[in-house]
Protein backbone atom coordinates (compact mmCIF):
# COMPACT_ATOMS: atom_id res chain seq x y z
CA UNK A 1 0.00 0.00 0.00
CA UNK A 2 0.90 3.91 -0.62
CA UNK A 3 -0.39 6.99 -0.61
CA UNK A 4 -1.23 8.46 -4.61
CA UNK A 5 0.99 6.30 -6.12
CA UNK A 6 2.11 2.97 -7.08
CA UNK A 7 3.02 0.69 -9.33
CA UNK A 8 0.15 0.48 -11.77
CA UNK A 9 0.38 3.88 -11.87
CA UNK A 10 0.40 5.35 -15.52
CA UNK A 11 1.88 8.88 -16.13
CA UNK A 12 2.31 11.56 -18.82
CA UNK A 13 5.31 13.56 -18.78
CA UNK A 14 4.74 17.14 -19.74
CA UNK A 15 7.86 18.90 -21.27
CA UNK A 16 9.63 15.12 -22.13
CA UNK A 17 11.81 16.30 -24.61
CA UNK A 18 13.18 19.47 -22.53
CA UNK A 19 16.91 19.00 -20.95
CA UNK A 20 15.55 18.16 -17.83
CA UNK A 21 12.52 16.56 -18.72
CA UNK A 22 14.56 14.19 -20.39
CA UNK A 23 17.04 13.54 -17.77
CA UNK A 24 14.35 12.47 -15.07
CA UNK A 25 12.22 11.05 -16.82
CA UNK A 26 15.21 7.93 -17.94
CA UNK A 27 15.89 7.57 -14.46
CA UNK A 28 12.25 7.48 -13.78
CA UNK A 29 11.97 4.85 -16.07
CA UNK A 30 15.06 2.97 -14.62
CA UNK A 31 13.69 3.07 -11.40
CA UNK A 32 11.40 -0.15 -10.00
CA UNK A 33 8.39 -0.20 -12.36
CA UNK A 34 9.15 2.51 -14.25
CA UNK A 35 9.45 1.30 -17.45
CA UNK A 36 5.41 0.22 -17.40
CA UNK A 37 4.68 3.49 -15.25
CA UNK A 38 5.84 5.87 -17.94
CA UNK A 39 3.36 5.45 -20.85
CA UNK A 40 3.17 9.02 -22.68
CA UNK A 41 5.02 12.32 -22.75
CA UNK A 42 3.57 15.89 -24.49
CA UNK A 43 5.15 18.37 -26.97
CA UNK A 44 2.79 20.07 -29.53
CA UNK A 45 5.52 20.03 -31.93
CA UNK A 46 6.62 15.89 -31.36
CA UNK A 47 3.51 14.54 -31.83
CA UNK A 48 3.84 10.99 -33.59
CA UNK A 49 7.18 10.78 -32.26
CA UNK A 50 8.95 8.87 -29.37
CA UNK A 51 11.89 9.19 -26.76
CA UNK A 52 12.91 6.76 -24.65
CA UNK A 53 10.14 4.41 -26.78
CA UNK A 54 7.40 6.38 -25.29
CA UNK A 55 5.19 8.03 -27.18
CA UNK A 56 4.40 11.79 -27.87
CA UNK A 57 0.88 13.57 -28.12
CA UNK A 58 0.30 16.69 -29.01
CA UNK A 59 -1.79 17.57 -25.69
CA UNK A 60 -2.14 16.11 -22.15
CA UNK A 61 -6.05 15.58 -23.14
CA UNK A 62 -4.69 13.10 -26.13
CA UNK A 63 -1.98 11.11 -23.84
CA UNK A 64 -4.24 10.81 -21.45
CA UNK A 65 -7.53 9.17 -23.84
CA UNK A 66 -4.94 7.12 -25.50
CA UNK A 67 -3.02 5.19 -22.51
CA UNK A 68 -5.40 5.99 -19.46
CA UNK A 69 -2.63 7.55 -17.68
CA UNK A 70 -4.06 9.43 -14.62
CA UNK A 71 -1.14 11.23 -13.52
CA UNK A 72 1.05 13.63 -14.98
CA UNK A 73 4.46 15.20 -14.55
CA UNK A 74 5.54 18.86 -15.08
CA UNK A 75 9.30 19.77 -16.32
CA UNK A 76 7.45 22.85 -17.82
CA UNK A 77 10.21 26.20 -17.83
CA UNK A 78 8.54 29.10 -15.51
CA UNK A 79 6.77 30.76 -18.34
CA UNK A 80 4.74 27.79 -19.35
CA UNK A 81 3.98 25.47 -16.29
CA UNK A 82 1.42 27.30 -15.09
CA UNK A 83 -0.74 26.86 -18.18
CA UNK A 84 0.66 23.02 -18.47
CA UNK A 85 -0.87 22.65 -14.92
CA UNK A 86 -4.15 23.73 -16.36
CA UNK A 87 -3.66 21.67 -19.54
CA UNK A 88 -3.68 18.65 -16.74
CA UNK A 89 -6.68 20.06 -14.66
CA UNK A 90 -9.17 20.29 -17.77
CA UNK A 91 -8.03 16.58 -18.63
CA UNK A 92 -9.36 15.61 -15.78
CA UNK A 93 -6.20 13.59 -14.55
CA UNK A 94 -6.26 12.62 -10.93
CA UNK A 95 -3.09 14.24 -9.71
CA UNK A 96 -0.71 16.61 -11.36
CA UNK A 97 2.90 16.91 -10.44
CA UNK A 98 4.62 20.23 -10.74
CA UNK A 99 8.40 20.03 -10.24
CA UNK A 100 9.54 23.47 -12.16
CA UNK A 101 11.01 26.00 -9.55
CA UNK A 102 10.45 30.04 -10.48
CA UNK A 103 6.34 30.46 -11.84
CA UNK A 104 5.60 33.56 -11.19
CA UNK A 105 2.87 33.88 -8.16
CA UNK A 106 0.74 35.58 -10.23
CA UNK A 107 0.03 32.76 -12.75
CA UNK A 108 -0.50 30.08 -9.77
CA UNK A 109 -2.63 32.16 -8.29
CA UNK A 110 -4.39 32.65 -11.68
CA UNK A 111 -4.44 28.49 -12.20
CA UNK A 112 -5.26 27.94 -8.32
CA UNK A 113 -8.61 30.06 -8.56
CA UNK A 114 -9.71 28.10 -12.25
CA UNK A 115 -9.33 24.78 -10.03
CA UNK A 116 -11.07 26.01 -7.71
CA UNK A 117 -14.10 27.40 -9.84
CA UNK A 118 -13.97 23.93 -11.84
CA UNK A 119 -14.43 22.14 -8.49
CA UNK A 120 -17.35 24.28 -7.44
CA UNK A 121 -19.15 23.55 -10.82
CA UNK A 122 -19.03 20.23 -9.82
CA UNK A 123 -16.04 18.99 -11.92
CA UNK A 124 -13.16 16.67 -11.32
CA UNK A 125 -10.75 17.77 -8.70
CA UNK A 126 -7.12 17.04 -9.81
CA UNK A 127 -4.72 16.76 -6.81
CA UNK A 128 -1.79 19.18 -7.28
CA UNK A 129 1.81 18.40 -5.97
CA UNK A 130 4.38 21.37 -6.29
CA UNK A 131 5.18 23.53 -7.63
CA UNK A 132 9.22 23.47 -6.99
CA UNK A 133 8.77 20.45 -5.30
CA UNK A 134 10.93 17.16 -5.89
CA UNK A 135 7.87 14.98 -6.43
CA UNK A 136 6.67 11.85 -4.60
CA UNK A 137 7.81 8.14 -4.78
CA UNK A 138 6.62 4.44 -3.33
CA UNK A 139 9.78 2.66 -3.03
CA UNK A 140 10.49 -0.30 -5.24
CA UNK A 141 7.46 0.07 -7.25
CA UNK A 142 7.64 3.80 -8.95
CA UNK A 143 9.42 7.05 -8.65
CA UNK A 144 7.89 10.10 -10.24
CA UNK A 145 10.29 13.44 -10.04
CA UNK A 146 13.57 14.05 -9.22
CA UNK A 147 14.28 12.35 -6.09
CA UNK A 148 17.99 9.74 -5.92
CA UNK A 149 15.91 6.42 -5.63
CA UNK A 150 18.90 4.44 -4.36
CA UNK A 151 18.18 5.87 -1.00
CA UNK A 152 14.61 4.80 -0.60
CA UNK A 153 14.29 1.14 0.77
CA UNK A 154 10.36 -0.34 0.75
CA UNK A 155 8.75 0.01 4.21
CA UNK A 156 6.29 1.14 6.50
CA UNK A 157 7.11 4.94 7.60
CA UNK A 158 5.56 8.17 5.28
CA UNK A 159 8.06 11.06 4.70
CA UNK A 160 6.60 14.52 4.00
CA UNK A 161 8.05 17.95 3.66
CA UNK A 162 8.50 21.40 1.93
CA UNK A 163 12.31 20.97 1.74
CA UNK A 164 13.74 18.56 -1.09
CA UNK A 165 16.96 17.94 0.04
CA UNK A 166 15.30 17.38 3.49
CA UNK A 167 13.46 14.79 1.90
CA UNK A 168 16.51 12.93 1.04
CA UNK A 169 18.13 13.56 4.11
CA UNK A 170 15.32 11.97 6.48
CA UNK A 171 14.87 8.83 3.92
CA UNK A 172 18.47 8.63 3.52
CA UNK A 173 18.72 8.41 7.38
CA UNK A 174 15.89 6.02 7.57
CA UNK A 175 17.35 3.81 5.41
CA UNK A 176 20.90 3.53 7.37
CA UNK A 177 18.98 2.12 10.26
CA UNK A 178 17.29 -0.57 8.15
CA UNK A 179 13.81 1.68 8.01
CA UNK A 180 11.94 1.60 4.75
CA UNK A 181 9.44 4.03 3.78
CA UNK A 182 5.36 3.58 2.57
CA UNK A 183 6.04 7.17 0.41
CA UNK A 184 8.04 10.01 0.62
CA UNK A 185 6.52 13.04 -0.79
CA UNK A 186 7.71 16.42 -1.50
CA UNK A 187 4.96 18.98 -1.39
CA UNK A 188 7.58 22.12 -2.02
CA UNK A 189 8.03 25.49 -1.01
CA UNK A 190 6.50 27.74 -2.88
CA UNK A 191 4.00 30.12 -1.52
CA UNK A 192 0.84 29.34 -3.79
CA UNK A 193 1.05 25.59 -3.95
CA UNK A 194 -1.22 22.03 -4.00
CA UNK A 195 -1.12 19.87 -1.38
CA UNK A 196 -0.44 20.82 2.11
CA UNK A 197 1.08 18.88 5.05
CA UNK A 198 -2.62 18.58 6.04
CA UNK A 199 -3.57 17.02 2.92
CA UNK A 200 -0.65 14.41 3.12
CA UNK A 201 -1.07 13.77 7.30
CA UNK A 202 -4.51 12.71 6.26
CA UNK A 203 -3.06 10.43 3.31
CA UNK A 204 -0.71 9.01 5.68
CA UNK A 205 -3.40 8.43 8.79
CA UNK A 206 -5.48 6.62 6.54
CA UNK A 207 -2.72 4.46 5.33
CA UNK A 208 -2.82 1.02 6.73
CA UNK A 209 0.66 0.24 5.87
CA UNK A 210 2.00 3.35 7.49
CA UNK A 211 2.97 2.98 10.64
CA UNK A 212 4.75 6.57 11.66
CA UNK A 213 5.59 9.77 9.97
CA UNK A 214 8.29 12.13 9.70
CA UNK A 215 6.86 15.82 9.08
CA UNK A 216 9.19 18.32 7.77
CA UNK A 217 8.53 21.64 7.48
CA UNK A 218 10.70 25.44 6.89
CA UNK A 219 9.63 28.93 8.41
CA UNK A 220 6.57 30.83 6.84
CA UNK A 221 2.99 30.34 6.59
CA UNK A 222 0.91 28.33 8.85
CA UNK A 223 0.81 25.10 6.98
CA UNK A 224 2.73 23.03 9.50
CA UNK A 225 0.58 24.29 12.67
CA UNK A 226 -2.56 23.60 11.07
CA UNK A 227 -1.42 20.14 10.40
CA UNK A 228 0.38 19.15 13.98
CA UNK A 229 -3.14 20.53 14.97
CA UNK A 230 -5.12 18.56 12.51
CA UNK A 231 -2.50 15.56 13.94
CA UNK A 232 -3.35 16.32 17.40
CA UNK A 233 -7.37 15.23 17.05
CA UNK A 234 -7.06 12.77 14.35
CA UNK A 235 -3.65 10.98 13.76
CA UNK A 236 -2.79 7.45 15.66
CA UNK A 237 0.56 7.07 14.33
CA UNK A 238 3.84 8.39 16.30
CA UNK A 239 4.97 11.37 14.56
CA UNK A 240 8.91 13.18 14.62
CA UNK A 241 8.75 16.89 13.48
CA UNK A 242 11.77 19.27 12.23
CA UNK A 243 11.54 22.50 10.72
CA UNK A 244 14.12 23.99 9.09
CA UNK A 245 15.16 27.52 9.79
CA UNK A 246 15.44 28.13 13.52
CA UNK A 247 18.44 30.59 13.39
CA UNK A 248 16.74 32.61 10.44
CA UNK A 249 16.31 36.65 10.88
CA UNK A 250 12.19 37.51 10.71
CA UNK A 251 11.62 39.48 7.63
CA UNK A 252 13.91 38.04 5.24
CA UNK A 253 13.19 35.50 2.29
CA UNK A 254 15.28 32.55 2.61
CA UNK A 255 15.66 30.61 -0.55
CA UNK A 256 11.75 29.18 -1.02
CA UNK A 257 9.52 31.72 -1.75
CA UNK A 258 7.72 30.56 0.84
CA UNK A 259 10.05 30.42 3.30
CA UNK A 260 9.46 33.85 4.65
CA UNK A 261 9.03 35.09 8.13
CA UNK A 262 6.41 37.88 8.79
CA UNK A 263 6.35 37.15 12.13
CA UNK A 264 4.08 35.29 14.77
CA UNK A 265 3.43 31.49 13.78
CA UNK A 266 5.15 31.13 11.08
CA UNK A 267 8.70 30.79 13.06
CA UNK A 268 10.42 28.02 13.19
CA UNK A 269 10.31 28.27 17.24
CA UNK A 270 6.63 29.03 17.37
CA UNK A 271 5.77 26.19 14.76
CA UNK A 272 7.98 23.72 16.89
CA UNK A 273 6.10 24.61 19.86
CA UNK A 274 2.88 24.06 18.25
CA UNK A 275 4.30 20.73 17.32
CA UNK A 276 5.55 19.64 20.70
CA UNK A 277 2.10 20.49 21.92
CA UNK A 278 0.29 18.39 19.61
CA UNK A 279 1.97 15.31 20.75
CA UNK A 280 5.05 15.30 17.91
CA UNK A 281 8.54 14.32 19.21
CA UNK A 282 10.60 17.28 17.58
CA UNK A 283 13.97 18.07 17.18
CA UNK A 284 15.94 21.24 16.60
CA UNK A 285 18.83 18.69 14.64
CA UNK A 286 18.20 17.76 11.52
CA UNK A 287 20.46 14.73 11.84
CA UNK A 288 18.54 13.11 14.48
CA UNK A 289 15.59 12.50 12.63
CA UNK A 290 16.04 9.06 11.79
CA UNK A 291 17.32 8.16 14.97
CA UNK A 292 13.92 9.62 17.15
CA UNK A 293 11.98 7.84 14.52
CA UNK A 294 13.56 4.65 15.38
CA UNK A 295 12.80 4.92 18.71
CA UNK A 296 9.24 5.69 18.42
CA UNK A 297 8.62 2.54 16.43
Amino acid sequence: MSIYINKDTRVITQGITGKTGQFHTEKCIEYANGKNCFVAGVNPKKAGEKIFDVPIFATVKDAAKETGATVSVIYVPPAGAAAAIWEAVEADLDLAICITEGIPVRDMLEVRNRMKQKEAAGGKKTLLLGPNCPGLITPDEIKIGIMPGHIHKKGRVGVVSRSGTLTYEAVAQLTELGIGQSSAVGIGGDPINGLKHIDVMKAFNDDPETDAVIMIGEIGGPDEAEAARWCKDNMKKPIVGFIAGVTAPAGKRMGHAGALISGGEDTAEAKLAVMEECGFTVTRNPSEMGRLLKGLL
